[in-house]
């Protein structure tokens, strides 16, 4: 399934998902540090969307209340949700 989020707080515009069976098969954010989330994209593959909200979730930048690791993690619970 694909699965779009619009992340707040942070630099990033959008985070694309492509999950089954529980799995991230694919993760691509749209604007903030693109090295950064292309590397964390790679690590999410294969990672199933609960163990990425414990590890991901509550994540700060700086003196932010969030981060685009946070809003990941707020993404897969939006997810989750729906």
């Amino acid at each position: 399934m694909k699965y779009e989020f619009s992340p707040k707080g942070v630099c990033s515009q959008k985070f694309e998902f492509e999950i089954e069976n529980n799995v991230i098969k694919s993760f691509k954010a749209t604007g903030g540090c693109k090295g950064n989330l292309a590397g964390i994209g790679k690590l999410l593959v294969g990672m199933s969307v609960d163990e990425v909200i414990d590890r991901l979730d509550g994540v700060t930048c700086g003196i932010k209340p969030t981060s685009c690791p946070d809003q990941i993690a707020q993404a897969l619970m939006a997810y989750k949700n729906q």
